[in-house]
């Protein structure tokens, strides 16, 4: 292969994807480039095809050539856009597509779907929503990076900095926890004794009288090992993993406890439902989905109890 032919190929390959108006000075450019560099290394006893396919090689891939002339990045995302996008899509990923599959099991259950097609349609949702968000979040931020002409991101400084988060183990933590187990405890207590609801001419209790003793005493067995919990947390300074997989147990227990009552239809006052609702026109139907809403409610904060008791022991562990 000729010395005309081979540079010319590297030419021509490197010129196509250029603007027209800058193909012949590049052309020109690169030609006295390669000429130059292939007649010092002949200059150097090195024979001229070797000569030029070594400059070749050394000019590297065409298209990242051609890349260099028009500024055009060879990345989809450089390191001025990565660091927030990144930080974007995490956020994102942690929050949409478990909303999207909480939305839909309600939906599932509400419309009375068999459990094996909530948990189905609710994972085929979140992987639906985990593709499109890490699509188009990268899509955006891939326009970004070849439509701002080089801009920089605004310069870092220390006011950036993340505040600490607090372990949970503080003195303020445990107050708040007992305060809340222990106003709880009192309203279970009132509820059965006086009664929260006013209805017919008579304060009645909300949760049923059914519960009482041996479901309230569970509960408040729960309880106190929660209370129990918080203290050993704040005298030990720390969460650790040990207490999370404790806080694990109880959270799940509770939940079972009040899901299992719920099913049972003993967990709300049927004296309750049909002076407040049923008595004024709500169906059956209305009740059903409430107690849906209600099931994913207790469901929800024993997740989020059991998510923050680790995300508190990893803390602690730093």
């Amino acid at each position: 292969m000729t010395r005309t032919s081979l540079t010319e190929r590297y030419i021509a390959a490197t010129i196509r994807s250029l603007p027209p108006d800058a193909q012949a000075d590049v052309r020109a450019e690169l030609q006295a480039s390669i000429d130059d560099a292939v007649e010092a290394r002949v200059d150097q006893g090195e024979g001229r095809e070797d000569a030029e396919r070594d400059v070749l090689n050394g000019l590297g891939d065409p298209a990242a050539l051609a890349a260099g002339y028009t500024d055009r990045p060879l990345h989809l995302i450089g390191p001025r856009y990565f660091l927030t996008w990144w930080r974007l899509l995490k956020l994102l990923l942690l929050i949409v597509p478990a909303c999207a599959a909480l939305g839909v099991a309600i939906g599932q259950a509400v419309a009375e779907a068999s459990p094996g097609e909530i948990v189905g349609q609710a994972v085929s949702v979140a992987l639906a929503a985990i593709v499109h968000l890490s699509f188009w979040v990268t899509l955006v931020f891939a326009i970004l990076e070849r439509t701002t002409g080089g801009k920089p991101m605004p310069a870092w400084n220390v006011d950036h900095l993340p505040e600490p988060q607090a372990k949970g183990a503080g003195l303020s933590e445990l107050v708040g926890s007992l305060v809340f187990l222990g106003l709880a405890a009192a309203a279970i207590v009132w509820d059965h004794f006086r009664g929260f609801a006013f209805a017919g001419d008579q304060w009645m209790s909300v949760l049923d009288p059914r519960m009482w003793p041996w479901a309230v005493t569970a509960l408040f067995v729960l309880m106190a090992a929660e209370a129990a919990l918080a203290i050993a947390v704040y005298a030990y300074g720390r969460w650790t993993r040990w207490f999370a997989v404790a806080n694990t147990v109880l959270a799940v227990l509770t939940a079972g406890l009040l899901l299992s009552l719920l099913a049972r239809g003993e967990l709300v006052n049927p004296a309750f439902l049909e002076a407040v609702f049923l008595d004024n026109g709500v169906g059956q139907e209305v009740l059903r989905i409430l107690a849906v809403l209600m099931a994913f409610g207790i469901a929800a904060i024993a997740v989020w109890d059991v998510i923050d008791g680790w995300l508190k022991a990893r803390r602690g562990r730093r």
